[in-house]
């Protein structure tokens, strides 16, 4: 996972979206972790990288991309809905020419790999290059229409917050304390979002972290989930909700779109049967407890059928999850996606 992020799942859907034709597609660009990264990391010097079998084993080439799944990610799926080509990281010399008018993916795995701020700098430096292709206003307007996915929050609780007893921030704040200045933090991320064209920000609340693999694996005793991590997850979703209320009502417009990740993730780890699954505690690939420990691996245990498991390894979803919460966020009701789906913005938005 990365600094500061989150992660999705869902309720039992009844309907399918059809994408939207080529023709109409928009540009598509994403901030966030190693929820959503699709290979920035493997053009750094990291460990954090997912550029090795058997990573990508059900991708359409069947190789490692640097995507943290065994197929496609979140953005992936969302580029297929909204009728996109997948987004290329914005890293990849392969991002060029026409290609850039498509969108990019400047999110990075790993704490302190790069940071969101630095995502910006790219995000910036992106808008220069469409502006030497395209003119100013078009490169605008690009950018204007575009849908913007950012998936922050989860790795300041788990790999900073809980990282270990008694770290340095859990000295410093206490849980709700920390989740307030998050939030702070947060409010500057979204309003410099702003500044920099995004009109279409979809914003996606932490999942239930003390609920992945990895979690189970440290730290709980008997399979359940964490009760601190998640009450981090309580206090903080909450506050993110509110924040993107105030913001949309401040700036007149509804800029900022929330993912309820909690609630869609605890529907399907709670009844995992439910979606197909057999299991929403053990990842697919992995080693020790419920297979939480470390890195998927060419020596990682690896189940056969990856369309049963809710997660791939330690803590990121299946392809097969990936596109069920997607499904949520095209059509899911206001309980999940606030103040709309992502099916209602196209629409509306195709009518102006």
């Amino acid at each position: 996972m990365s600094s500061p992020w989150f992660f999705v799942t869902l309720l039992t859907l009844i309907a399918i979206v059809s994408p939207t034709p080529l023709a109409e597609a928009r540009a598509f660009f994403v901030f966030g972790d190693s929820l959503v990264d699709n290979g920035n990391n493997n053009y750094l010097a990291t460990t954090a990288r997912a550029d090795s079998p058997p990573y990508g084993i059900d991708y359409p080439t069947h190789r490692p991309t640097g995507r943290f799944s065994n197929g496609l990610n979140l953005p992936d799926i969302i580029s297929e809905q909204i009728g996109s080509e997948p987004t290329l990281p914005y890293l990849s010399p392969d991002l060029r020419g026409r290609k850039l008018l498509i969108g990019a993916n400047f999110a990075s795995a790993g704490v302190n790999i790069i940071r969101i701020f630095r995502q910006f700098e790219y995000f910036q430096e992106y808008q220069r290059r469409v502006t030497k292709i395209v003119g100013q206003q078009q490169a605008q307007r690009l950018v204007n229409q575009a849908l913007v996915l950012i998936t922050l929050g989860g790795n300041d609780f788990v790999n900073n917050y809980f990282l270990v007893p008694f770290s340095a921030r859990s000295r410093q704040f206490s849980l709700p304390d920390f989740c307030r200045y998050l939030i702070s933090e947060y409010r500057k991320i979204l309003l410099r979002l702003h500044e920099f064209g995004g009109r279409r920000v979809l914003v996606t609340t932490t999942g239930p972290l003390g609920c992945v693999p990895a979690e189970l694996a440290m730290r709980s005793r008997n399979g359940e989930c964490v009760p601190e991590v998640q009450r981090a997850a309580a206090i903080f979703n909450p506050l993110l909700v509110q924040l993107i209320q105030q913001l949309n009502s401040q700036l007149g417009s509804t800029v900022f779109i929330s993912a309820n990740a909690f609630s869609m993730n605890m529907d399907f780890i709670t009844n995992p049967q439910r979606f197909g699954f057999v299991t929403s505690k053990v990842a697919c690939c992995g080693q020790g407890p419920y297979n939480g420990l470390g890195l998927c691996t060419r020596l990682s245990n690896l189940c056969p059928n990856r369309d049963v498991y809710a997660f791939w390894d330690n803590f990121h979803p299946s392809e097969r999850a990936n596109r069920l919460i997607v499904q949520q966020f095209m059509i899911g009701s206001t309980q999940y996606m606030n103040p709309m789906n992502l099916s209602t913005i196209i629409a509306m938005d195709s009518r102006s």
